[in-house]
């Protein structure tokens, strides 16, 4: 009881900070959402700087520039938007334009997306998303009572809407590696719910004669260590991917960093708490239990 409205308070706090950003700021989003030309350029020249190479770019009349560090230090990452995605010699006509402005440089990896298909994998990950929450739901109302459905779906939404805030927050690319990151971290959330609300079930039948709120408590407190176990073993495998995997990896491994964290606090405070608001009923058996420990009173 005692983090109980503290963590009621500070889970609605994140929830509305990462819509009020989705709404009024939206999201940065890649190639894969957006369509146009990715290009990872390496130079041989290490007095080039990123300024350097966007003041070259944008003598070329492209749309949309943007130009970034990737990588190592001689590493950069161009993105913009062109008319038409369907000219076969249009990367071969800028390296002749390029060549210019630029020299001792190489195109690493060329990646194209017309608008049309980007629509598509934009509806399709947001489709994707809507019924792995849904499919989750549903195994969950099987599983246990109704009540334990919609907090379970609860913590889930929370676990979800947070993760794209964050990238709205921090402007971080959006793409379809985040989009399954988010899936990743939901199946993890959800299956770290299911572990605590087994308990929950498991002592409700026992602990009759009890309250929620202690049932609630010690069922936290039982599966506390082997969730703080888990999570940090992924941690520290996802830790070492985000500093030493290398920009392509940096942003994925971020998502899933943030829904590890958000999926175990959210199967604690948000999921439990959530049934607090709920009646469920313990069944009509004696309770089993032993007597209750002092210290636990």
């Amino acid at each position: 009881n005692k983090y109980y409205n503290l963590s009621n308070i500070i889970s609605l706090l994140l929830f509305i900070v990462s819509i009020f950003f989705l709404i009024f700021k939206g999201l940065n989003y890649g190639v894969d959402f957006k369509g146009g030309t990715l290009i990872e350029l390496r130079t041989d020249n290490s007095n080039y700087k990123t300024e350097d190479i966007r003041n070259a770019f944008s003598k070329l009349n492209l749309n949309d520039l943007s130009v970034k560090k990737f990588g190592k230090e001689n590493d950069y990452v161009v993105k913009f938007e062109r008319p038409d995605l369907n000219e076969p010699d249009f990367i071969k006509g800028l390296k002749v334009d390029l060549d210019k402005y630029l020299e001792n440089y190489n195109f690493r990896r060329v990646e194209n997306v017309g608008p049309k298909v980007s629509a598509e994998l934009l509806q399709d990950g947001v489709t994707a998303i809507a019924i792995a929450l849904a499919a989750m739901l549903i195994y969950i109302w099987f599983r246990f009572e109704w009540q334990f459905s919609i907090a379970a779906i609860v913590a889930l939404i929370h676990d979800v809407i947070t993760t794209i805030g964050l990238f709205s927050v921090f402007n971080l690319e959006f793409n379809l590696a985040i989009v399954a990151a988010i899936l990743t971290t939901a199946g993890y959330s959800i299956n770290d719910t299911v572990v605590v609300f087994d308990r929950v079930r498991e002592n409700l039948r026992k602990y009759k004669s009890q309250d929620h709120y202690y049932i609630y408590n010690k069922s936290i407190n039982e599966t506390l260590s082997r969730t703080i176990i888990t999570s940090i073993t992924t941690l520290i495998a996802l830790i070492i991917i985000y500093f030493f995997g290398g920009a392509v990896l940096s942003d994925f491994a971020l998502a899933m960093i943030w829904g590890v964290v958000i999926g175990t606090y959210s199967s604690i405070f948000i999921a439990v708490s959530c049934l607090t608001y709920f009646k469920i009923y313990k069944g009509d058996k004696k309770d089993t239990s032993e007597p209750i420990p002092e210290y636990e009173r």
